[in-house]
């Protein structure tokens, strides 16, 4: 008789251990929002968003590539001047935010100019998540998103 409860209590165990896995365990849990890229006037365009990791693990965003563009790459602004990086960290239970003035994408070498109301696909790569696929959508070129949010 014995037997039977400590195998009901070794399987509970290991159904309550295998409860607390997911995004808070360890994993990096992201996902992507306030996506927009400014309808741009030349062969270059800027896109910002904004990435969210939920998880209990940092990651980081290490390339970006879209088929409307030549060259996807990431920027860091510093002391107001913009430099390109390597990869950009995503903190744990934390967002890294693209937005005017800050970090934020550049698209090099535009095979068509996207224009306001259309949509760029993007796909985002990073150093220990799959990758992530976004449609931005294409604002006027002198949108800004509405602070306060």
């Amino acid at each position: 008789m014995r037997r039977p409860a400590v195998a009901a209590l070794v399987a509970a165990g290991a159904l309550a251990l295998a409860g607390c896995g997911g995004s808070g365990s360890g994993e990096a849990a992201l996902s992507v929002g306030s996506a927009y890229m400014p309808q741009p006037v030349s062969d270059m365009a800027a896109g910002f968003l904004t990435i969210t990791n939920d998880g209990g693990t940092a990651d980081r965003l290490t390339s970006v590539s879209s088929d409307a563009a030549g060259q996807v790459t990431v920027h860091r602004t510093v002391d107001g001047a913009m430099r390109e990086a390597e990869s950009l960290d995503i903190p744990a239970h934390g967002s890294l935010v693209l937005e005017s003035g800050g970090n934020h994408l550049m698209f090099e070498r535009l095979k068509r100019k996207p224009e306001e109301g259309q949509k760029v696909s993007v796909e985002l790569t990073f150093d220990r998540s799959d990758p992530v696929t976004v449609e931005i959508p294409v604002k006027s070129a002198t949108y800004s998103p509405k602070t306060g949010h």
